[in-house]
């Protein structure tokens, strides 16, 4: 199988024209963090955030020409809204300059944004986010889950939700909904078995956009299922996202605990509330006999907490219904509400609620300032 390499891919892109000006998009410098691997090809084209809505066709043109060349398995694009200092003098004495607009604000009708976490993956982060939105909205609240998760979103699968959101102007999309919640993930906009390859910036993007030009309309509590660790996509979340609280969700083995505490302290240094810690995969409950075996410890995420000071939320057992139904897109909250794990997840659920309303009344917290020492 023929190999593309980044110079192939930069002469086509060559041929994509810049309607304003007439010239391509690689000799305007719009092209950004190209990254070429086994047939996969992923970059940005920054625009100026003016030009965004209108310059749709240039990105799927661009798109469209990658993936047709010869040896490339997948390409996506994502245009990157980029807004360059001005470099002008000054106004004369008694002139004023003229006011910046400001940046569309994120998710403005979201009253709480509460991040699920982990330290590391492989500890049912993803399982745990999308019951606690159940949950939420099994106590009447107004729930949406977005699937932060860039290069492995589940929550499609999880939610039972297939197909690509619609756009009724071009410009913002309508998020999907399935059992009264409505979600958002960037497994709707790229194929499932496509590998994301992009680098920090086109994640920090794509996070931006399903936060700012989706519809989410007004929402008690958006549940946002993070990606594991503490890299491009968290610190993203962390630093420009007004959120009102952190869940972190951990195994009780001693190694998820370790990343799990990286995890936490990430949120602290940018004054993020942690509300607390969920111990997950608790212990194995045997389906056919009720037995309980500590598989991965027990207990350990409930001293953690106590040793860091913040609450211990509660634990979730392995159990196979608890798979199963995540898996068939049937979260157990939901299909199952008088199981004993659905009321787990509700009382969870609700007591990360009482943190929330008890905070800051349902008004909008701001995104936390960044101080560097």
């Amino acid at each position: 199988m023929t190999q593309v390499t980044e110079a192939e891919v930069l002469a086509r892109l060559k041929n994509i024209v810049e309607p304003d000006s007439g010239q391509d998009i690689v000799s305007l410098g719009m092209v950004s963090g190209l990254v070429v691997k086994d047939g996969n090809v992923g970059f940005s084209i920054e625009v100026a955030p003016e030009k965004g809505p209108t310059l749709e066709p240039l990105r799927k043109t661009a798109e469209q020409a990658i993936h047709e060349m010869p040896g490339v398995v997948s390409a996506t694009v994502v245009l990157t809204a980029h807004r360059a200092q001005s470099q002008s003098a000054p106004p004369p004495r008694g002139q004023h300059a003229p006011q910046q607009q400001e940046a569309k604000p994120l998710a403005p009708g979201v009253k709480n944004i509460l991040a699920v976490a982990s330290g590391k993956g492989g500890v049912g982060k993803s399982t745990v986010a999308v019951n606690l939105a159940m949950g939420l909205a099994a106590s009447g609240l107004k729930v949406g889950l977005l699937d932060a998760d860039i290069y492995g979103p589940s929550q499609p699968r999880m939610m039972g939700i297939s197909g690509k959101p619609s756009s009724a102007d071009g410009k913002v999309l309508e998020p999907m909904e399935n059992y009264g919640i409505k979600v958002m993930s960037m497994g709707f906009l790229v194929d499932e078995e496509t590998p994301m390859i992009w680098r920090g910036p086109m994640v920090m993007s794509a996070l931006q956009q399903m936060l700012r030009d989706v519809n989410w309309g007004e929402l008690d509590v958006m549940v946002v299922d993070m990606p594991p660790g503490t890299g491009d996509a968290q610190l993203t979340m962390a630093q420009q996202v007004p959120l009102a609280g952190a869940v972190i969700v951990s195994t009780p083995q001693d190694i998820a605990l370790l990343d799990a505490r990286k995890g936490l302290n990430m949120f602290r240094k940018v004054d993020v509330p942690v509300l607390g810690i969920i111990e997950n995969m608790s212990y194995f409950l045997c389906p056919s006999c009720g037995h309980q075996a500590d598989i991965f410890g027990h207990g350990g995420a409930r001293d953690e907490a106590e040793r860091l000071g913040i609450e211990f939320l509660g634990e979730v057992p392995l159990h196979l219904d608890i798979r199963e139904t995540s898996d068939g897109g049937e979260p157990i909250v939901a299909t199952r509400p008088d199981s004993d794990h659905a009321a787990t997840f509700r009382a969870i659920a609700n007591r990360i609620w009482e943190q929330l309303d008890t905070a800051d009344g349902g008004e909008v917290r701001k995104a936390p300032k960044i101080v560097i020492q």
